[in-house]
């Protein structure tokens, strides 16, 4: 699946953010913003562009080790809908998969992939605890 990626900071250079996603490529159908700390990328992401899909991914650093950047995520308020993952990693993977089953919703043959890819990770955990 194409993707674009970008690194950006709303604490460090906001407008850059702004220019960014105000011309992100009509294509862009879904976007995951990952952030440590206060986390405020995805918020202003889901406001900027309330006409996409926004999945946040709290990063697993500092004293904290995400729970600031997930208790930041998970409190957006009505109206400014972020989709929340897991910290670290395995939410990294996962809003992979989560925006890929949204894709999948206008292509078929991404959903059959994604049906294809947890049948297999299914089978693979079957394997390994016999």
């Amino acid at each position: 699946i194409p993707c674009l990626v970008q690194i950006n900071s709303v604490h460090r250079d906001l407008r850059s953010v702004v220019q960014h996603i105000d011309n992100l490529p009509t294509s862009v159908q879904v976007i995951i913003a990952c952030a440590g700390g206060a986390a405020h990328l995805p918020g202003n992401i889901a406001d900027l562009r309330a006409d996409l899909p926004v999945i946040g991914v709290p990063r697993d650093l500092g004293a904290l080790k995400g729970i600031d950047a997930l208790l930041s995520m998970v409190q957006m308020p009505a109206g400014i809908p972020v989709g929340t993952l897991a910290i670290g990693k395995a939410g990294a993977i996962n809003a992979a998969l989560l925006a890929i089953a949204i894709l999948g919703n206008g292509h078929p043959e991404l959903r059959e992939k994604l049906r294809h890819y947890r049948q297999e990770q299914t089978e693979r955990v079957l394997r390994e605890t016999l």
